[in-house]
This record gives C-alpha cells, sequence and structure tokens, in this order.
C-alpha cells in the first residue's frame, strides 16, 4: 500500500514542486493548505504533471479541529510542515502575525500528529536561522541568530522541534535548512509566482524579463566579492523537493533528529545571475545599482556535505538549468497563475 504525507503548504513554491517529486516515487501525498499565499490553479497544473488527481483540503495549520479530523479520516504516515508566512519585510510590520501564524501553527500541528500517533515530520526551515554567518561555507553546527522576526520563528520552531524529540524520542524529524530556490519544473507548469513587488532576486529579474518591471535595482556593488555584488547559494527547487524526499526516506528507515543544510556549496553573484539568465533567454535585463540594503550580508553558501553523507542526496541541476527553467515558467505565463 502506497503512503500517504500529508504536506501542508503544499500549493505554494516549493511545496508544489515537493508534491510532484513524491507522486514520482510513489507516495500519495494530500494537501493542506489556506491559500493565503498560493493560487487554486496550481491543483490542475499539478494533475496535469503528475497524471493523477491531487488531493486537496482548504484549510489553515491553526485549525486543530480541522487537523484532528484529517488525521482521523486518512491513514497518514509522515508531515512535510511547508505552511508558513516567508516575507521578511513583513515580518518586522507585523510580528504577531508571522509568529501566530509560523510557530502558534507547528504548535498545533504537533498536538495532532502526537494525538494521531504520527511522529514522522519534515520541516521546512531556513539558511536565515545563521543570521550573518561568521565564515563560508555555512556548515550546521554554526552559532544560530535571526534579524527578524521570520528568522527567528524558523529558529523557534527548530527549537521545539528539538525540545520535543528529547522528551519523546519516538519522533522522527528532520529540519532542512534551505538557502535561496529558484528555476521551476521543467513543464512550464508550475513555479513561483510571488504576489506584489519580488523580494527575491530571480522573479524580479523575470519580471523585468516580461516587462512587468522596468529594471532590476541591485542593492550595492562594492562587497568584497568579484564584481562587487552579493554572493548567494542558489539551489534548484526540483533539487530542493527531491531533497524533501530523501529526508523522509531517511527519517522512515533510521529515525531520530536531523538537521541539514540543503545548497549547492557554490556561490553566485548578482551580476552572474543576470548575464546566465540573460544568455538563457535572451533577452537583455536593464539593471541599476542602488546602494545596499540594511542587513544583507556580502557572500553566504552552504557547506551541502552532510546533506550527501546522511541523505545520499547532492544538488545536481545547475545555474544553466536554473535559468533556462524559470524563464519557460514565467515566459510560458507571464501573469504567473492569474
Amino acid at each position: 500500500m502506497k503512503k500517504k504525507v500529508l504536506i501542508t503548504g503544499g500549493m505554494g513554491f516549493i511545496g508544489s514542486h515537493t508534491y510532484v517529486a513524491l507522486v514520482g516515487v510513489g507516495y500519495v501525498p494530500l494537501i493542506l493548505d489556506n491559500l493565503s499565499n498560493s493560487n487554486p490553479l496550481v491543483l490542475e497544473r499539478l494533475n496535469r504533471i503528475t497524471k493523477v488527481r491531487s488531493e486537496f483540503i482548504k484549510g489553515d495549520v491553526r485549525d486543530r479541529l480541522l487537523l484532528d479530523k484529517i488525521f482521523s479520516e486518512n491513514q497518514i504516515s509522515a508531515v512535510i510542515h511547508f505552511a508558513g508566512l516567508k516575507a521578511v519585510g513583513e515580518s518586522v510590520e507585523k510580528p504577531l502575525v508571522y509568529y501566530d501564524n509560523n510557530v502558534h501553527g507547528t504548535i498545533e500541528l504537533l498536538f495532532a500528529m502526537e494525538k494521531a500517533n504520527v511522529r514522522t515530520l519534515i520541516f521546512s526551515s531556513s539558511a536565515t536561522v545563521y543570521g550573518d554567518p561568521k565564515a563560508i561555507p555555512v556548515c550546521e553546527d554554526f552559532s544560530l541568530s535571526a534579524t527578524n522576526p521570520y528568522g527567528r520563528s524558523k529558529l523557534m520552531i527548530e527549537g521545539i522541534l528539538g525540545d520535543l524529540y528529547k522528551s519523546n524520542p519516538r519522533w522522527n524529524i528532520a529540519c532542512l535548512r534551505y538557502f535561496n530556490p529558484v528555476g521551476a519544473h521543467p513543464s512550464g507548469l508550475i513555479g513561483e509566482d510571488p504576489s506584489g513587488i519580488p523580494n527575491n532576486l530571480m522573479p524580479y529579474i523575470l519580471q523585468v524579463a516580461v516587462g512587468r518591471q522596468k529594471k532590476l535595482y541591485i542593492y550595492g556593488n562594492d562587497y568584497p566579492t568579484p564584481d562587487g555584488t552579493g554572493m548567494r547559494d542558489y539551489i534548484h527547487v526540483m533539487d530542493l523537493a527531491e531533497g524533501h524526499v530523501a529526508a523522509l526516506k531517511f527519517c522512515e528507515k533510521h529515525g531520530g533528529m536531523l538537521t541539514v543544510n540543503l545548497g549547492t556549496g557554490e556561490g553566485t553573484s548578482v551580476l552572474q545571475m543576470v548575464h546566465a539568465f540573460e544568455k538563457a533567454s535572451l533577452r537583455s535585463i536593464p539593471y541599476e545599482i542602488v546602494a545596499r540594503r540594511a542587513g544583507d550580508v556580502a557572500k553566504c553558501w552552504a557547506d551541502p556535505s552532510l546533506a550527501l553523507v546522511k541523505l545520499g542526496w547532492k544538488a545536481s541541476r545547475g545555474l544553466a538549468k536554473m535559468c533556462e527553467d524559470s524563464w519557460r515558467w514565467q515566459n510560458n505565463n507571464p501573469d504567473g497563475y492569474r
């Protein structure tokens, strides 16, 4: 019998791609999403990609009665927990909303899982928990800090999961700290579709390429990097999705608590990304250099070696593939899912 996996926030960018990866290896995913930051059209696209009718429940992870109903009516073997708000700037303006959604939502989910005797959880964490890292590449044993409520919410949840595991080692938990997800499914049917002006580099480049934004603003070109622009570890979203599958299989086989970075282990500068995208899309991306943004670090990339040792997982898609797949998605869907 195929194992059923609950994906909270499964209609979002990373959740939807992980859904595809799970179906591809024989799992039956059930999506729970309140659609606060995603689009119902994703469901029809997932059906087209997987040739499987998607199971979807509209609801909020803070709704304990709904969670209890889901667990009682479905034989769920594990949960992959993506549901959460993720805009750094908004988290500074609305910290209570972020703590309520991200931290309180996770606690409600854990109570419901405990009640249903479902104790395998893959948690969507973030490299933001490293704050301004002391060195690069960034290793899992680095000291942790957060510079905004979004990051603090991820850090708090990691702490809660650590305490839960100490109190009851029957839990199987993987915290996946991922770096900068980009790219899209090669079909061009699903991809990243941020509402409003994008916070992240690739969606901004894409919106310039299709004419939704006039130009790209690059924040600072005086960093101690080869071309002066900030460097980050960009990872293809399908590599990231496969990392979740690998973590789920690890938890099923070995149990315990595991925290790993998911990244490529390579830094790419803003200008390198712009030029790679121009090559992949045959489009020119106009840009303007402006002042640095407060809180931005010069360079940050992962040491992903622990994920290779523990999960047998390694990112396999390079920069050109990230740009090609991103462009196919945006070119096919100039207005996103709208």
